[in-house]
């Protein structure tokens, strides 16, 4: 099996960039015909993926975070096609909010992370098509393999970017949510989804669309959804107070979200929602554009290394 390498050594405020020698050297000890590629700037993991399948490789690999991964999930595909429907994802894990890689169940430590790469097995997960309104003014279009959210999801993600060197993943995005929704106040949402008879208006904190939990480095916020049952879910949290969000900050990890009077649970296969207010998204946490936003699902459409005893449906 060729085996393509995509590392993006800027990913952990440059920490995959220093450790490079060593994760190269535990790469080349337990795979063969490795051809490596280093990430150049915003898009490039794309365009890399796509040159790496062309050429045949059967197996890309990305060594990174979200951003990363998320990139290189749209590199399986050109013109809305996959390339190389036999070829897989695997995921090396080094970047600072890890959510894609917890909701899969790949180990942190680049060693376990390897194993799951030579003895792991295939899941086809579905993919999330999210269409919205680019910073520049253009409508745009792209794939998300984990999690797209909007309301202070998008503020939240812009503000953690810049405090990666300081925390650690999941400390930064608890700080930056704690930081931001100090002057955050919820926006007036209209949301239509699958064969509603008409758009249900609501005053939110966040809107979360799964297709994996976590999002935020850790804050389990969609604990039902399934990479590979066709649906998305859907958790709306309405406004709240500061004082109710730190008293009942647990709810956001402890995988009981659904259980807060402030917040509702749905399940679609397509979602649509529009603001009268500029109200931010981020896509697989990288913060990309405002609504309006619409998402359609694509079923068991990429397949995905994971652990041979993982416990997710296959």
């Amino acid at each position: 099996m060729s085996t393509g390498i995509i590392a993006n050594p800027l990913s952990a405020g440059g920490r995959t960039g220093k450790r490079w020698n060593r994760l190269r050297r535990a790469l080349e000890a337990k795979l063969d015909g490795l051809e490596i590629r280093f990430t150049e700037g915003a898009g490039h993991a794309t365009e890399l993926t796509r040159e790496l399948l062309w050429r045949g490789c059967d197996r890309i690999v990305g060594v990174g975070g979200d951003g990363t991964f998320n990139e290189i999930a749209n590199g399986f595909f050109d013109r809305g096609r996959l390339i190389r429907p036999d070829a897989c994802l695997g995921l090396v894990p080094t970047g600072t909010g890890g959510d894609f890689q917890r909701s899969l169940q790949i180990p942190s430590d680049p060693d376990e992370a390897i194993a799951v790469l030579v003895r792991g097995r295939p899941l086809l997960i579905d993919l999330g098509t999210v269409t919205y309104r680019a910073y520049e003014g253009q409508t745009r279009s792209r794939y998300f393999v984990n999690l797209t959210s909007f309301g202070m999801g998008g503020e939240v993600s812009a503000r953690a970017k810049n405090a990666f060197g300081l925390f650690g993943g999941k400390a930064a995005f608890f700080w930056a949510t704690l930081k931001t929704f100090a002057r955050y106040r919820g926006k007036p949402v209209d949301l239509m989804l699958d064969d509603w008879d008409r758009p249900r208006r609501y005053r939110v904190l966040n809107v979360a669309v799964g297709n994996g939990s976590f999002h935020g480095g850790g804050m389990h916020v969609c604990p039902r959804a399934r990479f590979d049952d066709g649906v998305l879910e859907v958790t709306v949290i309405d406004d709240l107070s500061v004082l109710t969000l730190i008293k009942d900050v647990r709810y956001l990890y402890n995988g009981n979200i659904y259980e807060h009077p402030k917040v509702r649970h749905f399940r679609a296969r397509s979602i649509k929602a529009t603001s009268p207010e500029t109200t931010r998204i981020e896509v697989d946490g990288e913060p990309v554009g405002t609504l309006p936003l619409e998402i359609t699902i694509l079923p068991r459409a990429l397949p995905v290394l994971v652990a041979g005893d993982s416990t997710l449906a296959g």
